[in-house]
């Protein structure tokens, strides 16, 4: 059996980068992220009950309107749990099936709601890149040009700091490293895992 090992953190925590260098160290990642555009692509079954329950506007040249569809969903809370449950299972469904497929001493399954969609029932551990939220919003905003209001939003609406790190089998503390020191530990974390492995 393949060792699973599940990677989140909060927005602007450095997940991406995280899982950018056990990527280089030749880990093979399955993105919950993609997986998840993935299951409302054109042609995709889910696509058209989409389409069915909220009508054509959610549509944009045959493609999902993302923006459109968080705004519906953000300001409503019902549509957001019928979204879920249609989702959820199909994203879940793919997930496991490339993890089927996935070869090597590990996997990394990186999910930013890892703990949120109970993806962690398909983890042996997990790890979590944590990070100070007011240096979480900085890098947000920075990253995308966003404004605070909606990072701190964003970051309300994840599960709260103290339980995710309560879930955390390992912890990258990612307030203040230099990328090369981040990069250290991402390769301390891969020795160990590759143990676990034998």
């Amino acid at each position: 059996m393949t060792l699973i090992i599940g990677l989140t953190g909060g927005i602007g925590s450095g997940k991406s980068t995280v899982s950018g260098f056990f990527s280089e160290l030749g880990i093979e990642i399955i993105d919950a992220d993609i997986v998840a555009r993935q299951v409302v692509e054109k042609g995709q079954l889910a696509l058209q009950k989409i389409e069915q329950h909220f009508g054509r506007e959610v549509l944009t040249k045959g493609d999902l309107n993302r923006a459109f569809l968080r705004r519906l969903i953000f300001e409503n809370e019902q549509e957001k749990v019928w979204l879920n449950n249609l989702l959820h299972p199909l994203i879940r469904a793919r997930i496991v099936e490339q993890l089927a497929k996935a070869k090597g001493d590990y996997i990394l399954l990186e999910a930013p709601l890892l703990f949120e969609n109970n993806i962690d029932r398909l983890t042996d551990y997990d790890v979590v890149v944590d990070a100070d939220p007011a240096v979480q919003v900085k890098r947000a905003c920075a990253r995308d040009g966003g404004d605070e209001e909606v990072i701190y939003a964003i970051i309300a609406s994840q599960i709260d700091r103290q339980t995710r790190l309560g879930k955390a089998d390992y912890i990258i503390d990612n307030s203040h490293l230099s990328l090369p020191e981040l990069k250290k530990r991402v390769q301390l974390l891969d020795a160990q895992f590759r143990k676990l492995k034998n």
